[in-house]
């Protein structure tokens, strides 16, 4: 099974973190029971529980390119004054 990045997982609701702690463990038994095809199919549940995150973290990232980009306008402002 594929854990997603700490980033990812610090941005996982309570319910969704139970749920992909869970999904992680059901994935990870049935990988040692030999069971691929199966924890394929829960794989591929986990990779749907954490997109709502991976939007949350994308956002984070414009903000923070917004921010930095507002800045240094800012300077830009200050140096033409």
């Amino acid at each position: 099974m594929r854990h997603c990045s700490v980033q990812v997982r610090g941005l996982l609701t309570r319910d969704e973190l139970e749920r992909y702690n869970a999904l992680m463990e059901v994935g990870g038994y049935l990988e040692q029971q030999d069971r691929y095809d199966l924890a394929y199919t829960v794989q591929k549940e986990v990779d749907l529980l954490i997109q709502p995150a991976i939007e949350r973290l994308k956002e984070k990232g414009r903000m923070r390119d917004r921010m930095t980009a507002e800045y240094l306008a800012s300077l830009d402002d200050e140096d033409k004054e």
